[in-house]
């Protein structure tokens, strides 16, 4: 079984599209959908619909990240340019992209619910990093983002470096590799639904490894179509059940697209995460 699950883990890291994935997500999805007695082939695709499903089909296209980090340098001296800058390349995103219409409010709101923020944990990050100018938070605040695409981790280390970020960005698969590390806190945008495709009880496993005293766990409200289906109260209702039991602090915002969760937990933070 582990030579053919190598096997198609190869395969599907063959192709453009999934090649920069983290392997051992790859080798794992194909662990499952072998164990449904599926042959290679049937297994290479069944492989490659759930990583379009949960990750690639939040990608708009070609992520050309030469070309933007070649933008990002010569814009950056001017102020001005930045942030109109940042909010273009967030497009190219979906779930980024979805937020900028209320981008600056989104930040605000979320922030005025909390004490001094300095460390973040940006889980399944996507291209949300590029946000952190509109994030009030310390001035010492150290941000770790994690996901799945090496170059896209690769472009956002080096965002970091180019704007004078105090962060790092790792390729994690959360699923078996979540940061230990307690932070003040944890972004989980719209990022449990995706998970749970892949893993059932995925959302619950994450929030109980997550070392952070506070959260912001969001969902959307509408599909990428646009189209609501009854999303908010589905959502609503699963994140009930995941906390359910909590010592926590809860207040919900509803934003047009998304729905957020803003949880302040009983967990003593001894350390930023560097």
């Amino acid at each position: 079984m582990t030579t053919l699950v190598h096997s198609v883990a190869a395969a599907v890291l063959n192709s453009r599209k999934y090649q920069a994935i983290a392997p051992e997500l790859v080798e794992a999805i194909a662990a499952a959908e072998l164990s449904k007695g599926r042959s290679h082939k049937e297994a290479v695709k069944a492989t490659k619909n759930q990583l379009h499903r949960s990750a690639a089909v939040y990608q708009s296209g070609r992520m050309e990240y030469d070309r933007w980090l070649a933008e990002l340098q010569m814009a950056w001296p001017d102020a001005t340019a930045r942030q109109p800058l940042l909010r273009r390349l967030m497009t190219a995103h979906a779930s980024t992209s979805e937020r900028l219409p209320f981008l600056d409010d989104f930040y605000t709101r979320i922030f005025a619910l909390l004490p001094p923020v300095h460390s973040v944990l940006d889980i399944a990050c996507g291209l949300n990093p590029l946000a952190h100018p509109w994030m009030p938070l310390a001035a010492d605040a150290f941000y770790l983002a994690v996901d799945i695409f090496s170059d896209q981790i690769t472009f956002l280390n080096d965002f970091f470096r180019l704007t004078g970020v105090a962060g790092r960005a790792e390729t994690r698969n959360v699923l078996t590799d979540c940061p230990a590390d307690p932070v003040d806190l944890a972004l989980i945008l719209k990022t449990i639904p995706c998970l749970e495709q892949m893993e059932k009880d995925a959302g619950a496993k994450l929030l109980g490894q997550v070392q952070a005293r506070h959260l912001v766990v969001s969902f959307p409200s509408r599909s990428l179509g646009g189209r609501q289906k009854g999303m908010e109260s589905t959502y609503a209702a699963r994140f009930a059940e995941l906390t359910e039991g909590w010592d926590a602090t809860t207040t919900r915002l509803d934003f047009a697209n998304e729905l957020v969760f803003v949880v302040g937990r009983g967990i003593a933070v001894s350390s930023q995460c560097h």
